[in-house]
């Protein structure tokens, strides 16, 4: 064994190995916080509606939805061009189709809250975050490996706390302002909230549609 590990340690000492990457799982980081003021005002608005109890297992109040809002039509705009230059930038094909909001709420998790990994189908193409209040001790956005065959052959990982191709997982740290995309096909899920303050997020998911064509009157004969 010694001397089989001496002689592929020395084969891969000459040879220089060529990689490539395919099949990327992106995450989009941008921090917008011009935005907080309006979307806080209709967030609080739709928050006050609901007059949710506290559940003691899980200490989480959830709006309707509001994407509608005329209040927010900036925002949405943005969100919406954003999530259509996602999907165009990564090779869809998107010049004759457009996106539409599905979802978009407010969560407002209190201590000890937490969010299941999970996915959004039935139409989803694009999901994302939009932090309005982050405590210290807030819980962390994580996406998960969507490759179930590494899951079912996987070895452990040599330091948990860095990231690398071996990582099962990969977490961010939320901030005031700072919205957050991927696709909708990558499995997110929130860490346990340790603060006494709640941390504050509007969730949004987005579908794609065929662009509406308007068909011209046929030309009247004479």
């Amino acid at each position: 064994m010694c001397k089989a590990a001496e002689q592929v340690k020395e084969v891969v000492q000459n040879t220089q190995l060529q990689i490539a990457y395919h099949f990327p799982c992106p995450i989009y980081l941008i921090e917008r916080p011009d935005f907080l003021p309006q979307v806080n005002e209709v967030s609080e608005e739709f928050l006050k509606q609901q007059q949710q109890t506290l559940d003691e297992i899980y200490p989480v109040k959830m709006t309707g939805n509001y994407f509608a809002d005329p209040r927010l039509d900036k925002f949405t705009e943005f969100v919406g061009s954003t999530a259509w230059n996602i999907l165009n930038e990564q090779g869809y094909f998107m010049q004759d189709k457009v996106v539409s909001f599905t979802e978009m709420w407010t969560q407002e998790h209190h201590k000890h809250s937490a969010m299941e990994q999970h996915v959004h189908g039935y139409g989803s193409q694009i999901v994302g975050f939009y932090f309005l209040e982050v405590p210290e001790n807030s819980s962390r956005v994580v996406f998960h490996d969507p490759r179930m065959g590494k899951a079912q052959i996987d070895l452990p990982e040599t330091d948990v706390n860095q990231a690398t191709i071996a990582s099962k997982m990969i977490n961010f740290e939320p901030k005031l302002g700072l919205m957050v995309f991927s696709n909708a096909w990558l499995a997110h899920s929130f860490t346990r909230h340790a603060s006494e303050k709640p941390i504050k997020f509007v969730h949004f998911n987005l579908t794609v549609q065929m662009a509406q064509t308007v068909a011209c009157p046929a030309a009247e004969v004479i």
